[in-house]
């Protein structure tokens, strides 16, 4: 379901992520119930779009000040995966839908983020899905922008994606690296991991060390930031950087002490998961 699918913005993703062969079963509008955006009907309540049309995820594309009641109305309704598309949800407000969802074991993607692709198989969120193709690549990161174009970068070298996921930008976000790599470990269509992260906070480090102790299978990495001074917010609102800590070149020694190749651009970080897929192939 799309909560906010009567909008600008959600009307036009919605019905791209339905045309592209994602099951859009409902949409969630206070006051709506009974229209319908495209062929796609309108509830007043997420328990309603539940109960009625069988929704298990949501695509929050509601405006930031009733973001977080929209994630507790879907959560609390029965869903078990939260897309949350909105930014400028305050970090105070993230931290009590973070505690409150992980006892649940609900999946959330964001705040800010751009959502999750499987090419040819489904789509939620506003990830261009006509530059991806299927294929073995999983990809994890915090840019959006980023995201698309190292996509575009592994097509036109012949590789496509199992899954793409954008985990979001800012400092508190409901799926972290570790969460998702553990996915694409696990993953039996998923042979290659591709982590796009940034300057600000120690998701990466982390990252890191899980990388070296649970993961099997290979990851490369790119982090944006290498040029910026400390201080600088890059757009997002968790990629803030103090001193040393937090900065690119130290996430990347981080990862190359854990095994994991780092592209220093986005070119070069597919053409090291190009060379990766050759020597496994």
């Amino acid at each position: 379901m799309v909560q906010g699918l009567t909008g600008r913005e959600g009307s036009f993703h919605g019905v791209r992520n339905r045309d592209y062969g994602t099951q859009v079963v409902a949409g969630v509008t206070p006051g709506k119930g009974g229209q319908e955006v495209e062929g796609i009907p309108i509830f007043d309540t997420v328990a309603e779009a539940v109960a009625e049309a069988g929704a298990n995820t949501t695509m929050v594309f509601v405006p930031a000040r009733f973001a977080t009641d929209a994630v507790y109305e879907g959560i609390d309704a029965g869903v078990h995966t939260v897309i949350c598309i909105a930014e400028g949800l305050p970090a105070h407000e993230m931290l009590r839908v973070y505690n409150y969802i992980r006892p649940k074991g609900v999946t959330m993607l964001g705040p800010n983020c751009p959502g999750a692709l499987s090419p040819g198989k489904a789509n939620v969120g506003i990830i261009p899905a006509e530059i991806f193709r299927e294929g073995s690549v999983g990809l994890v990161s915090r840019s959006g922008t980023l995201t698309y174009q190292i996509g575009h970068e592994l097509t036109q070298l012949g590789l496509g994606n199992s899954t793409i996921v954008g985990i979001g930008g800012d400092p508190v976000v409901g799926s972290s690296f570790i969460d998702v790599l553990t996915e694409f470990e696990a993953d039996d269509e998923t042979e290659i991991v591709v982590m796009v992260g940034e300057i600000g906070g120690a998701e990466e480090e982390k990252a890191a060390a899980f990388i070296q102790a649970e993961m099997s299978k290979p990851v490369v990495a790119y982090i944006a930031g290498f040029t910026a001074p400390p201080g600088k917010t890059m757009g997002h609102a968790g990629a803030i950087i103090s001193g040393t800590s937090g900065t690119a070149q130290a996430k990347k020694e981080a990862l190359e002490a854990c095994g994991v190749r780092v592209g220093t651009t986005p070119t070069e970080v597919a053409q090291l998961a190009a060379e990766v897929a050759g020597v496994r192939n």
